[in-house]
């Protein structure tokens, strides 16, 4: 167990044994009195609880509806699961919380909320019309060991849609981003327009675009032309909306276990799929670190929040005129933004939502707001400032101390070993599974050229092969490093075989494929294999 300590006053210092224990005991005590004081909890987000804390890493499908959602979950899984509804037309008309369980079954919403082992609790909050569209589906399966993942309604377009919902889908979807580790957009390829509804929602996941993936689903039902057009389009239209020159990382495919229609571009979805899998299956490893960066987020928002709570106290009068007064500091809240800015040296960023602030605002006692408290608010600047970043230390100590956590089972299985592996026999993995040294192939017409460089005792100079490998134009950081895959005996020269293995390796390079680190025992030239062995 790792350990770090921390001294407050005359206290004994706190050990925490783990960085989840770490975490929740920093919020609790010097966090959460900062939130609860200045009423943090009315304004932005419900209070943290351990099961925030300690639960699984969670994936978050947003989409408009027949974008693949509910199939894009059933493609990683392999298996269906209780409540599972796939259609051309809006199936899926309820949030399902895809989790792991040796027995398999649904939870409905109002039992779902009130178990404290399950992050859900705050969302009592959004009432019966959303709890009673709110389900668990849990069964046992291996790629749920490691992550739970959220599927959502189709978003609809229309207005009509969005007030027959009886909750705000919104702010559902914004509770949800706040907790969970990644958030990936689905768009089909065939229907890129962007409701209302939609570029709300897109909007109110906008202080997260960290954990936000863009996936571009049903690519294989278009040409290569076409998806060209379509995916500058999406480009564009999420430019738009999220309002950032930062590009969205966008993964184009086919998430579906059917065979493609358009096999054009496979080799392409195959690495985007390969991307897209190896991202998710680095959550676990991340999770301690994502929850660490969402405390950080959240006190840097709370700190905030009480300067501008304490702000408007210190200008409300003591006895007349209290309602005129609140209404012109709800309308000046923008110049108490800046003057909080310079006061205080906070960056713009920090500040919650000019608009959203004021609307909120609208309905709160100004008279209930408390002063300034300058021991929580150090209490806060001493975590952010030490706590932290002993606490970043222990989470590295953990990751070195436990074995590579990854997602495993489903469609991430098909994709590790064997001939069905991204890039297996491609690039310098050609020849893998052949009885024949692969290079022998081409060996001929390198010959032809070994030989015009007048060899001395069947070998050329490191000089003489660099001015043959140069007219590839490659770089001489890339040459070096075939330079020493050829060199496979070290001795400063290149025998035939060896030199046939360096035009091998440049011809691989030239065609798009990585070097690999170590030269693979197929590709060691056969008169050097006893030497190796």
């Amino acid at each position: 167990m790792f350990s770090w300590s921390k001294r407050e006053g005359k206290k004994d210092p706190e050990l925490f044994q783990n960085v989840s224990e770490g975490l929740k005991r920093l919020y609790r005590t010097k966090l959460f009195p900062l939130e609860d004081t200045y009423h943090f909890h009315d304004f932005h987000s419900p209070a943290l609880e351990d099961a925030d804390f300690d639960n699984k890493p969670m994936v978050l499908l947003v989409g408009q509806y027949s974008t693949g959602k509910t199939t894009f979950i059933r493609h990683l899984m392999e298996q269906d699961f209780p409540g599972m509804r796939i259609g051309p037309e809006p199936t899926t008309d309820s949030f399902i919380a895809v989790m792991h369980g040796e027995q398999e079954g649904m939870i409905p919403g109002n039992a779902l909320v009130v178990d404290p082992k399950k992050p859900f609790r705050k969302l009592n909050a959004f009432g019966n019309a959303f709890l009673n569209r709110f389900t668990c589906a849990q069964l046992n399966n291996p790629v749920l060991e490691s992550i739970s993942i959220i599927d959502t309604p189709g978003i609809l377009s229309g207005e009509k849609q969005r007030i027959s919902r009886g909750y705000d889908f919104a702010a559902v979807l914004e509770w949800f981003a706040e907790r969970v580790d990644r958030i990936i957009l689905l768009f089909d390829a065939h229907k890129l327009d962007i409701s209302d509804e939609f570029s709300e929602v897109i909007k109110a996941l906008k202080n997260h675009e960290d954990k936000m993936r863009v996936v571009l689903n049903k690519a294989d039902q278009i040409s290569t032309q076409q998806l060209m057009r379509v995916y500058g389009a999406l480009m564009w239209s999420l430019g738009k909306i999220i309002n950032t020159p930062e590009v969205v990382r966008v993964y184009i495919g086919s998430f579906w276990a059917q065979p493609l229609l358009i096999a054009d571009n496979r080799k392409l979805f195959e690495a985007e799929e390969q991307d897209l899998f190896r991202d998710i299956q680095s959550l676990p490893q991340n999770a301690a670190l994502r929850k660490l960066n969402d405390l950080i987020k959240r006190a840097r928002l709370a700190k905030v929040h009480a300067y501008i709570i304490s702000a408007l106290k210190k200008e409300m009068p003591s006895v007349f005129g209290k309602d005129s007064k609140k209404k012109e500091l709800i309308s000046n809240l923008g110049a108490i933004y800046e003057k909080i800015q310079k006061e205080h040296n906070i960056s713009p960023g920090d500040f919650p939502n000019l608009k959203k602030m004021q609307e909120l605002l609208a309905v709160q006692d100004f008279t209930k707001f408390p002063a300034i408290k300058p021991k929580l608010l150090e209490s806060v600047e001493d975590m952010l400032g030490n706590d932290i970043a002993k606490l970043m230390t222990l989470v590295r100590k953990e990751e070195a101390a436990m074995p590579s956590q990854s997602v495993k089972g489903g469609a991430f299985e098909g994709i590790m070993n064997g001939p069905f592996g991204h890039g297996y026999g491609e690039g310098a993995g050609e020849g893998i599974d052949e009885l024949e040294w692969i290079v022998g192939r081409d060996k001929p017409s390198y010959d032809e050229i070994f030989y015009t460089l007048s060899p001395i005792n069947g070998k050329i100079s490191g000089a003489t092969a660099k001015k043959e490998m140069m007219k590839s134009k490659l770089p001489n950081t890339v040459l070096g490093k075939v330079w020493t895959l050829a060199d496979v005996d070290k001795d400063g020269y290149l025998d035939d075989e060896e030199f046939a293995l360096a035009n091998h390796l440049i011809k691989v390079k030239l065609e798009g494929h990585e070097l690999p680190a170590k030269l693979p025992a197929h590709l060691v030239p056969p008169s050097k294999r006893q030497e190796q062995n």
